[in-house]
């Protein structure tokens, strides 16, 4: 973890210098330009730039600073998608800090789920969990009330974790894969809030869910994951904005490439994906496209099987700060320097500069 903060300082530092540069020499001219045609004294601009460049250094390079500390002691955090990944880690993660935790696997005589279980906790509880299916959430919701120290009291926390990604361009995707990736990331997420808000909201508690940077920029050969996980950021900004007076925090964490920590993408998997792809495309569109194109992007694919961040920590700590701070922040970027840089040119940027930058 120190490593990777020395490297993500070390390269926005990089970054910052190279902006010292962009706005040392070509901005400033153009500004005070600006403001003489206008009457202003040049001065000002320049005393502009010098503050809102300090601002950006001041907030790319500051450590995240103390806010506060819940107490942990008796309360519980419902997790979904905890067979593998990040919810089986972040089960017995916020276990070992002390939360009771109720970990929903979707399969519970799954191996994920035993490994839990051979935990022999009374303070970590699996929970058979298909966020697709309303009987069981509503089953899960039972077992939640019945089973916490003090239903009064409610549910501390609850962080929709459980999702699936899928690849392949737009007209190689069917409208299947586009509603089964949706079923599960946006209106899983939305169905288990729902059920679960009345204890969270007793709780004035916190609701915590897993989007991803491609929640907040385009991909391409990505579509059917994006368009689930900008759903995930409206639902959770639309969600955050109500339940203010309730005093319920909604925090989004926007993960960057964690395939290793993950094993959510491997040449196994691709190789499935890409015959499926193939064979459920129709004649004309093998045909416009071809077989060597479609190869090489299944090759791209494959090289990304042993890319990203091999460890799922800097993840698990953002999510226990949005649980356990007094004042968890809105968004968590747990992300490699080079994707939080491309994310925020893709966010901020015109479409035009960003485009020309990375497609």
């Amino acid at each position: 973890m120190a490593a990777l903060a020395v490297v993500r300082g070390a390269l926005l530092v990089a970054f910052s210098v190279f902006l010292t540069l962009v706005l040392g020499f070509g901005l400033p001219s153009a500004l005070n330009l600006v403001a003489r045609r206008c009457g202003f004294p040049e001065a000002s601009v320049t005393e502009c730039i010098v503050l809102m460049y300090s601002l950006f250094v001041l907030y790319v390079v500051m450590p995240r600073l103390p806010r506060g500390t819940v107490k942990v002691n008796g309360k519980a955090v419902l997790i979904t998608g905890c067979d593998s990944g990040f919810g089986h880690a972040l089960a017995k993660h916020l276990h070992n800090l002390g939360f009771t935790v109720f970990a929903a696997c979707l399969l519970k005589d799954g191996e994920g789920a035993k490994v839990l279980e051979n935990l022999h906790s009374e303070k970590l509880k699996v929970v058979q969990l298909n966020v697709c299916s309303e009987e069981q959430i509503s089953q899960a919701v039972q077992y939640v009330k019945a089973n916490l120290e003090d239903p009064e009291k409610g549910l501390w926390a609850v962080v929709n974790n459980a999702g699936v990604s899928t690849f392949g361009e737009v007209e190689f995707t069917t409208m299947d894969t586009y509603k089964q990736v949706a079923e599960v990331n946006i209106w899983g997420t939305i169905s288990v809030t729902k059920a679960f808000l009345p204890l969270i909201r007793r709780a004035k508690g916190r609701v915590v869910n897993m989007a991803s940077m491609y929640g907040r920029m385009g991909k391409a050969l990505r579509s059917p994951y994006c368009v689930s996980k900008y759903g995930v950021e409206a639902f959770s900004d639309c969600l955050r904005y109500e339940m203010k007076a309730w005093g319920v925090k909604v925090s989004v964490i926007e993960p960057g490439n964690f395939i290793v920590a993950t094993g959510i993408l491997t040449r196994d998997i691709v190789t499935s994906m890409a015959e499926k792809l193939w064979n459920e495309a129709s004649p004309g569109v093998q045909e416009d496209y071809g077989k060597a194109h479609f190869d090489q992007n299944m090759v791209l694919m494959r090289s990304y099987c042993n890319s990203g961040q091999r460890e799922t920590e800097p993840v698990l700590d953002d999510i226990t700060d949005a649980i356990t701070s007094k004042r968890p922040y809105t968004r968590y970027n747990p992300m490699e320097p080079h994707w939080w840089i491309r994310m925020q040119i893709m966010t901020h940027l015109p479409g035009a500069i960003s485009d020309a930058l990375y497609f």
